[in-house]
């Protein structure tokens, strides 16, 4: 049986997902669910890096380009949706975030929904 990655980290950070989209509901924007989820994760004592750019290392050099809305606990990837559905070009973001920054799992999460819907994408490259 394969271990869940980060599995209490994850458990908290869907409770402030469901209370973010419960108080605010499925229409806001992107930025509105942002500031939603850094005030509950600042109230909830929980560190987070907001906008964090992550770069691919290449030689001696950095390619930039790739920038997450948060990055908790220094270790996780959280990408926030505010749109129809998650689309494999969102996934496609989420692994170029994991690969760059070599974290292990990385979270996407949409609130359009009448639920949020929260999607984990494993980096295989470290498995």
């Amino acid at each position: 049986m394969s271990e869940i990655i980060y599995k209490d980290l994850c458990y908290v950070l869907n409770g402030i997902f469901f209370y973010i989209h419960n108080k605010l509901g499925p229409n806001c924007s992107e930025k509105q669910y942002q500031e939603g989820v850094a005030l509950k994760l600042s109230a909830d004592n929980i560190f987070y890096e907001r906008e964090k750019k992550l770069f691919i290392k290449i030689g001696n050099g950095k390619v930039g380009g790739n920038q997450v809305d948060f990055l908790v606990e220094s270790k996780l990837p959280v990408d926030l949706k505010a749109k129809k559905y998650i689309t494999r070009e969102d996934f496609k973001q989420m692994l170029r975030y994991l690969k760059a920054g070599n974290y292990r799992l990385g979270l996407i999460v949409n609130f359009r929904g009448l639920k949020v819907q929260i999607k984990r994408v494993v980096n295989s490259d470290l498995h």
